[in-house]
């Protein structure tokens, strides 16, 4: 079983940046492929970018990721935030390869609210 925890969310003016981190509870994370998400109100979850040991980054939305497997965390960072950057962000798990689709992941976080004030 993994567990994720999202923190770093917040509100922010527009221009500004914001690093996120997700945290996974088990060692086995070095193994798995960690995706970040985006949900806005009234919108699909929407991919932004993912980490795996055989992908290495892939971006779906601008911004830079980065990991830390002694720490087993995962890092987004957001910079030149818009106000439509505002959204709750997930980072999940998955075995091995990235996705941009939300169904293939098995595990996710609970999420962090980021707001983007213009």
């Amino acid at each position: 079983q993994v567990q994720l925890v999202e923190s770093g969310g917040g509100l922010v003016q527009a221009g500004s940046s914001l690093t996120l981190s997700c945290e996974a509870s088990e060692r086995a994370f070095s193994r798995s492929a960690i995706g970040w998400f985006r949900q806005a109100p009234g919108k699909e979850r929407e991919g932004v970018a993912c980490f795996s040991s055989s992908d290495g980054s892939t971006y779906y939305a601008d911004s830079v990721i980065s990991r830390d497997n002694a720490k087993n965390t995962v890092y987004l960072q957001l910079n030149s935030l818009k106000p439509e950057d505002t959204a709750v962000y997930y980072c999940a798990a998955r075995r091995v390869r990235c996705s941009a689709t939300p169904e293939r992941y098995d595990y996710w976080g609970p999420g962090t609210q980021v707001t983007v004030s213009s």
